[in-house]
């Protein structure tokens, strides 16, 4: 699902693999297909068509005009509305969006996200309050979304977002060669642990010297998805055990902590890392595709397996290693909000609307026109036309599909499996709920000591979290300089604000 653009493929993978997810209380893929635009059916008003500009992170394409085109001919009979793609590179994302919505520019469904300062954007003033306009008409989206998930996009009992419908619950786990697991006889379900992994890795490390048994990255360690607690999006203050009877706690003080560290300390000695594990910025994805490294650990969800392979050319597999949770942090990593620069608040909010019913409309979006940029297999299975691939299709977002309203009513491709969005729907309803889920933390308070903790994070987590540094030695320290730097303040007004959020929903 995601990995798709460089920057949030560096993100704890947050973003990796194709999405997908419907909520427990809500609905199904299926469900968002009969349902159809009741939400903005009534709002064909007739008088010049407004033109609603999406604003999202993405490539920009040869095709991109004519999908806008072909989107606005669905749009215009129903909701009496174009449709302007706009889409913004990742690497210019952060700079020009801070500039058009402090400017207050002309955009009108915007790509909210938790990765990218989504409650400073809100304490900034940049959103508009959703709730009227969603109970008007967004009635597609409330018949679909569990509330505790809709409610994840508010802010201080105001809706401000509306998450995507999508893979609405992470877990921790390791991806592997399976070519190293079948040659070897590895019993993966012997692997119920960390611990388990000793001898994985002893193995890989004594037949095959050539390849390192753990690639890691700067952006994402093995101790990011190896954590069992709600991180509370910025892990500066974590609810342990998804719970915690809502007390935060400092992560870098906890037994959990040390405990990992320990592990990691072993296997970097073991020869498990490579030397430069704590500086690499190279995607370990990457690393696997050269045949350079065996594994490494990532976020998973339904269809990991075939994703990873497909991003490492290579089969793998995958073993989770933590339980399926659903915290705010993932649930609002990709939202729709309204910026306060639109023209017509209610024609972006139908818009919206549509792509959590209208699954014609939902697929030109992510995939283009029918028979030019991709051709259907089946009813619901598509692929590239004879002679075009991923390359050279002239319309290629950059397979972003879990950025858009449901993505239950996506086509699948072959290499996906082929009941991804029933599977997903499954994982979901499964999974357990933090206790914190739809709280959002308003860092504005202290941002100077945010900025300050993090700087100490930047000298020692990778370190510390690759095995690289010797927890034994350096871990006091990184927590000595953690407080001096303000990380006890920081805790402390996220557990208010944790109390205020508790009472008000009661």
């Amino acid at each position: 699902m995601n990995k798709k653009l460089r920057v949030w493929l560096a993100l704890p993978l947050a973003l990796s693999v194709v999405a997908a997810g419907c909520s427990g209380g809500g609905g199904s893929a299926s469900d968002g297909a009969k349902q159809g635009a009741s939400g903005a059916a009534a709002s064909n008003d007739g008088g010049k068509p407004y033109e609603v500009t999406l604003v999202y992170m993405g490539n920009e394409s040869a095709d991109t005009k004519k999908v806008s085109e072909a989107m606005s001919e669905i749009t215009k009979k129903k909701i009496n509305a174009t449709v302007k793609l706009q889409p913004i590179s990742a690497g210019a994302w952060a700079q020009q969006t801070n500039l058009a919505l402090t400017s207050q520019e002309k955009i009108d469904v915007f790509m909210a996200s938790s990765i990218y300062n989504f409650s400073a954007q809100v304490s900034a003033g940049h959103f508009l309050p959703l709730d009227d306009l969603l109970a008007k008409y967004g009635k597609d989206i409330t018949k679909l979304m569990d509330p505790a998930y809709l409610n994840a996009g508010k802010v201080s009992g105001k809706q401000y977002a509306i998450p995507t419908n999508k893979d609405l619950a992470t877990q921790g786990g390791i991806v592997m060669r399976k070519d190293m697991i079948d040659k070897y006889k590895i019993d993966l379900g012997a692997i119920k642990t960390v611990q388990d992994l000793d001898a994985v890795f002893a193995t890989i490390k004594k037949n095959e010297p050539q390849l390192i048994p753990i690639v890691t990255s700067t952006a994402s360690t093995p101790v990011d998805n190896l954590l069992k607690d709600d991180v509370l999006v910025d892990k500066l203050g974590v609810l342990p055990n998804y719970d915690n009877g809502l007390k935060v706690e400092n992560l870098y003080e906890s037994a959990e902590y040390a405990d990992l560290l320990k592990t990691m300390r072993k296997w970097y000695e073991a020869g498990y890392f490579s030397r430069d594990a704590a500086t690499s910025t190279e995607q370990p994805y990457d690393v696997v595709k050269a045949n350079k490294a065996f594994s490494f650990f990532n976020v998973m969800k339904v269809g990991s397996a075939e994703s990873q392979s497909l991003r490492t050319g290579m089969p793998m597999v995958t073993v989770p290693l933590t339980d399926a949770v659903s915290t705010t942090s993932h649930v609002t990593n990709f939202m729709h909000a309204i910026p306060r620069g639109s023209q017509n608040p209610e024609k972006a909010m139908m818009l919206i609307n549509l792509l959590y019913s209208d699954k014609e409309l939902v697929n030109l979006l992510n995939w283009g026109i029918e028979g030019t940029h991709y051709v259907k297999k089946s009813d619901n299975v598509i692929d590239y036309p004879p002679g075009v691939d991923v390359k050279s299709v002239s319309y290629n977002t950059g397979n972003i599909s879990f950025m858009f309203g449901n993505q239950f009513l996506n086509y699948t491709w072959p290499n996906q499996l082929p009941d991804i969005w029933q599977k997903t729907d499954e994982f979901n309803k499964k999974a357990k709920k933090s206790v914190a889920l739809g709280f959002t933390f308003d860092a504005t308070p202290v941002k100077t000591e945010v900025g300050a903790v993090n700087n100490v994070l930047q000298q020692f987590k990778a370190g510390l979290e690759t095995g690289t540094l010797d927890p034994e030695k350096t871990l006091p320290t990184f927590i000595s300089r953690l407080k001096a730097a303000g990380i006890d303040k920081i805790i402390s007004e996220k557990q208010k604000q944790l109390d205020s959020w508790k009472s008000s929903a009661k």
